[in-house]
């Protein structure tokens, strides 16, 4: 029992250890890339905007979902970038986040042919190398909220793509500190990821953005 213990305690500083290593390096590679407004952040062709549900499970809407769009839209107006590149999850027939994003986006005035979606955006690694690989952008700007466009853009450095973030309001209550408590270990499963060189789950044929 005294074994089994003495293991889990040293398990538990190593998980500690980690979570601090990770978000430093997280901290780090984001400082000064990260942007509130549109009259400092520089521009791009193409912007990132990463996926998530429109509703949460109970239906009402997902904050975090809305304050992306919007953020999405008033960069666009800017015009501090020229398209949105909408990457999210379509793991099924049933569920098609950047469809969704797509309708709101015309919706609020974003021309459609200004619009490009990614499937294949299973993961916020997935939306970051695919934007390089696939859709072969070498600088992008990132729409999220910051915790999440602080992962990205640590992922983007890492592969080779020049990223800036614009912020999308965040979320406060219940919810939102659910979201920031899973997003210590996103960034621990992140750094993991980086170490083993982990690939998007599908890549294929290049897709220009002209």
């Amino acid at each position: 029992m005294k074994k089994w213990s003495k293991r889990a305690g040293w398990m538990l500083v190593l998980l500690v250890v980690g979570i601090v290593i990770c978000n430093v390096y997280v901290e780090f590679s984001s400082k000064g890339k990260t942007f509130n407004n549109t009259t400092e952040i520089p521009k791009n062709k193409v912007g990132l905007l990463l996926g998530t549900a429109k509703y949460l499970k109970g239906g009402t809407i997902n904050l975090f979902y809305q304050y992306r769009i919007n953020a999405a839209v008033k960069l666009y107006k800017a015009g501090k970038i020229e398209y949105i590149l909408v990457s999210g999850d379509n793991g099924s027939k049933y569920y098609d986040e950047p469809t969704t994003f797509k309708e709101d986006l015309i919706a609020a005035g974003v021309p459609e042919d200004k619009i490009i979606l990614d499937y294949a955006g299973f993961r916020t690694l997935d939306s970051v190398v695919r934007s390089k690989e696939i859709f072969q952008q070498e600088s992008i700007t990132i729409i999220s909220q910051q915790f999440h466009n602080e992962r990205a853009i640590a992922i983007a450095n890492a592969k080779g793509v020049n990223a800036v973030g614009f912020n999308a309001k965040d979320v406060s209550g219940r919810y939102g500190f659910k979201v920031e408590v899973r997003e210590i270990f996103a960034r621990v499963a992140m750094c993991m990821d980086l170490v083993i060189g982990k690939q998007p789950k599908f890549l294929g044929e290049k897709i220009a953005i002209q």
